[in-house]
């Protein structure tokens, strides 16, 4: 049997070296494949190679940044990792090394279809796709990626794309239709792996890939991997279908504060634009806010039979009083009420049909309707009541706190649950007419991407070439609010850099709060500002941003060493 030989170049990092070996030792046991670890550290190498002539099929994984020009390697066929990819997914590193017994390189061009989709669809989708025709161009295998972005399919996948498809990659945070895949080889993921280890994520999916049911039930069920789902995902599902409606409606009665003053809405104004405008968005679009989060959480969880309980219960959560804490307890009653039904409900093969159209909406329905009615509605209004009038009574260092809180976890991962958890939050009180957390939340995270840009005009000697190129892109991300215009500087130092960026951001949502700024519509960064009425006590709002840029770049400077002069 061949040998992995690994040489792990941990530097100062000995424990994240350490734990590295350790992942890599176990995912090989797991892959049945013989494994040889040492980790090199700056007090010397921890298990050194025996020094054994390698055999023929030896493989050598460097992990770290610096390769090595020892005797002992000489002649194998090399592959390069980083520690923190390993950590992160150790069986997907060993599947990329070439020459696994489990990922034999294939004959020709291997052909891969895949779909990237991420909640707000706005950043980490079009992140991933790029990752994987990246890595699919390194490895000599032909890709095809389709986008399920907030403006929906982009490249869709055609037909016979998929049916000439060696496999199906699936790299998403929320839920995807599988159906068009019954009978492929399919590999679900988020999106993380293929933005930062998307050779990894193929060589993984051709090795672990299972094949796919005839329906999203069976896709949903023992086919998708562990892990691959679960409350966090069906949540973010529900969130990205709401956030349409919460823009559209935010921004309309934004319109209509701005034309018809702060009583647009009142009878008095019927008849004008203004209150027309303020009709469609709130009475039309925020009506719909908490029955869309309840409905699509249930329809991640059960399929299309999930989504009229869920609809419905969020109907009944908003008529109560229970607000987005009461959609979200109906989704999640009607998706797995809904999908216990499904899988224990048996009907002649005569009457199947009757199941999803007729038999699984009405008996979800009913047992979400009682549950909202008599077990979760009176509670979780008399919490979102308390919780409401708290969030309105914050003054002083409460609402300090919650600012700073809201903004450093907006920096802590850029997008990751920590972000989306804030992000959620926020919108969900908007439909009860509580906007300041969401304007905190959104400086918190622009503060990340522009305060990067300004560190690199301002202190560029602390920044590679590549670094100072990508803080053009970071200032235009950062204005629009996309946070993940930071990851690729985070990645490469997150011990550093998220501490600093944490602090601005917090800063940034701290006055924010104090000053009581209010943001109507989720989303849009710089360019909601000039919206009149979008944005409230608007001057606060900008020194709240530029003094958390301010503070995060100066950080930056203060933490991050100069580098090295270069001839």
């Amino acid at each position: 049997m061949s040998t992995i030989r690994v040489s792990i170049d941990a530097g100062t990092s000995r424990v994240a070296g350490v734990l590295a070996g350790e992942a890599l030792r176990d995912a090989a046991a797991a892959r049945s494949e013989a494994i040889e670890v040492e980790v090199r550290t700056a007090d010397g190498i921890l298990a050194p190679a025996d020094g054994t002539a390698p055999a023929a099929g030896d493989r050598l994984l460097l992990v770290g940044a610096t390769d090595t020009a020892d005797a002992r390697f000489a002649g194998l066929p090399r592959h390069h990792a980083s520690i923190e990819q390993v950590l992160a997914d150790p069986q997907g590193v060993l599947a990329a090394v070439p020459g696994g017994a489990e990922a034999p390189a294939p004959v020709g061009k291997r052909r891969i279809v895949a779909i990237t989709s991420c909640p707000t669809g706005i950043a980490h989708t079009f992140m991933a796709a790029e990752g994987l025709t990246a890595a699919a161009a390194a490895l000599g295998d032909e890709i095809r990626v389709e986008t399920q972005g907030s403006v929906g399919a982009q490249d869709a996948l055609t037909a016979a794309e998929i049916a000439a498809a060696d496999i199906v990659i699936i790299a998403a945070d929320r839920e995807v239709d599988r159906a068009r895949f019954a009978g492929k080889r399919v590999f679900a993921s988020n999106t993380k792996p293929a933005i930062t280890g998307g050779q990894a994520l193929i060589g993984r999916a051709f090795a672990e890939a299972t094949m796919q049911g005839g329906s999203t039930d069976a896709a949903a069920g023992a086919d998708a991997p562990a892990g691959r789902t679960g409350p966090y995902k069906h949540l973010m599902t529900g969130v990205s279908f709401m956030l349409p409606f919460v823009v559209a409606g935010g921004l309309l009665i934004a319109l209509a504060f701005a034309l018809g003053g702060i009583y647009a809405g009142d009878d008095a104004q019927k008849g004008t634009f203004a209150h027309a405008l303020f009709e469609i968005g709130a009475k039309g679009g925020f009506a719909l806010i908490v029955p869309a989060l309840a409905g699509y959480i249930a329809f991640s969880i059960a399929d299309r039979p999930g989504i009229a309980p869920g609809m419905i219960g969020g109907m009944l959560a908003a008529s109560l009083g229970a607000g987005f804490i009461g959609g979200i307890a109906a989704g999640f009653v009607a998706g797995y009420g809904t999908d216990f039904l499904s899988r224990t409900i048996r009907l002649p093969k005569t009457l199947e049909g009757l199941k999803p159209v007729l038999i699984l909406p009405v008996l979800g329905t009913l047992l979400t309707g009682l549950v909202m009615i008599y077990v979760v509605g009176t509670p979780v209004a008399a919490l979102l009541e308390w919780l409401t009038a708290w969030l309105r009574s914050l003054t002083g260092s409460n609402a300090l706190f919650l600012g700073l809180l809201l903004g450093a976890m907006m920096a802590f991962d850029m997008g990751g649950p920590v972000n989306k958890a804030a992000y959620a939050f926020s919108v969900g009180l908007i439909a009860s007419q509580v906007y300041t957390p969401m304007a905190a939340t959104m400086v918190g995270g622009m503060t990340p991407p522009l305060a990067l840009a300004l560190a690199t005009k301002l202190f560029a000697n602390r920044f590679t070439p590549d670094e100072r190129e990508a803080g053009n892109a970071a200032a235009v991300l950062g204005l629009a609010f996309v946070s993940e215009g930071a990851i690729p500087f985070a990645a490469r130092d997150p011990l550093r850099v998220i501490p600093a960026l944490m602090a601005g951001s917090g800063l940034a949502g701290a006055i924010s709060m104090m000053v009581g700024a209010e943001l109507k519509v989720p989303h849009g960064g710089a360019f909601v500002l000039p919206i009149p009425g979008a944005v409230t006590h608007l001057l606060g709002y900008v020194v709240a941003l530029v003094a958390g840029t301010i503070v995060s770049a100066l950080l930056l400077a203060l933490v991050k060493k100069p580098l090295p002069a270069t001839a």
